[in-house]
């Protein structure tokens, strides 16, 4: 008599545990579809915070300048240390201490540091002692750079490859906090609107996909070291603004050369704490092996800019002066033109022939 094959009942049965589960998952599903329309997702206030409470609270990667989970964009003009400074973070966070007078509040983790300014041999020379007792980084700190052997494929840009390789880095190491120095390597003309929006929607893109933490370099035009830094002073700076999380800047003291300034320029994470009145004062040293910012103390921006002495406004006021007696048609952009040659001085120096013409024509008429 043939044996009748036995099942093991129990294996497929489903209690009411798991009907629930299946039911809640179809559940959630089908608001996360009534929740997408078009371009938008919708939802009540209420349900975002659900929504929210199950994310991890962001952990300050240097203080608060640069929070988890955000597009920080740092930038300064060339030679005031960016490239120090977001080095010196890099190697904080790999290594897991937090640089003194700025918090970390994150484990030691992987960094990919992506450096399209120094040279193997220039970074040797930064933490090193005359090229030799070099410095030790920590393995989780890995320092990338150009390949000048690479061939880009046909069909792709230069820009295209260098993307599609990033993403490739983050995919192999998986590593969560990037460093670029600088954004020029990715759009070459990131001072225009028009190739700033898509640089900062792959940045953005790149950020949410994987989960990061990106830290990314910006040059500055030349400025006029009389003023405050502000946002204006970013290239490009109306959309890389708009869709990073967080920016800081370096500025240079006019008090004493060996100082630099750091200054908050927009924040969401945090209060904006460090304004005009209240900057981290810091010098570059190198005590031993390692090139860094060493913090100093706080200060006002005021006190570090460059100022504008009485004679120099004499003589603006008295160069406007002969300029409009001989020729009383000159508008005020034309003066500035005539006296200023230099970019970075113009738009000041414009505000204030604006008021000397002003001043002179309720005077008398020129």
């Amino acid at each position: 008599m043939p044996i009748e094959p036995q099942f093991e009942f129990d294996k497929f049965r489903i209690g009411v545990p798991e009907i629930k589960s299946e039911v809640n998952s179809l559940l959630k599903q089908i608001d996360e579809a009534k929740s997408n329309k078009g371009l938008f997702i919708v939802k009540p206030a209420s349900d975002w915070i659900e929504q929210a409470k199950n994310r991890p609270i962001p952990q300050m990667l240097f203080g608060e300048f640069w929070f988890e989970g955000e597009i920080c964009i740092l930038f300064a003009d060339t030679n005031l240390g960016k490239s120090i400074l977001a080095v010196q973070i890099g190697n904080s966070i790999s290594e897991g201490n937090q640089i003194s007078g700025f918090k970390l509040e994150t484990p030691k983790q992987l960094v990919l540091y992506f450096d399209f300014e120094l040279s193997d041999k220039q970074f040797e020379n930064r933490y090193s002692i005359k090229f030799k007792d070099h410095y030790n980084f920590d393995r989780n700190f890995i320092r990338i750079e150009i390949n000048p052997d690479a061939i880009v494929p046909d069909g792709k840009s230069f820009e295209d490859f260098l993307e599609s390789s990033i993403e490739q880095s983050i995919i192999e190491t998986e590593s969560k906090v990037l460093i670029i120095d600088n954004l020029t390597y990715l759009k070459t003309e990131t001072e225009k609107s028009k190739d700033a929006l898509p640089l900062m929607k792959h940045l953005k893109a790149l950020k949410n996909k994987y989960n990061l933490s990106l830290l990314v370099l910006a040059h500055t035009p030349k400025r006029d070291l009389s003023k405050p830094i502000t946002k204006n002073d970013l290239a490009g700076s109306k959309m890389l603004i708009n869709f990073c999380d967080s920016s800081f800047s370096i500025g240079e003291s006019n008090v004493d050369k060996s100082l630099r300034y750091i200054k908050q320029i927009k924040q969401r994470n945090t209060e904006h704490i460090y304004d005009s009145e209240n900057v981290c004062v810091c010098k570059i040293d190198k005590p031993h092996n390692f090139l860094q910012f060493e913090f100093v103390d706080f200060g006002t921006e005021r006190e570090h800019l460059k100022e504008v002495s009485d004679k120099e406004k004499s003589n603006i006021e008295s160069s406007v002066k002969d300029l409009l007696t001989s020729d009383p048609n000159l508008t005020a952009y034309a003066i500035s033109k005539k006296l200023c040659k230099d970019e970075s001085k113009f738009k000041s120096l414009n505000v204030s022939v604006n008021r000397i013409v002003n001043k002179l024509k309720a005077v008398k008429p020129i």
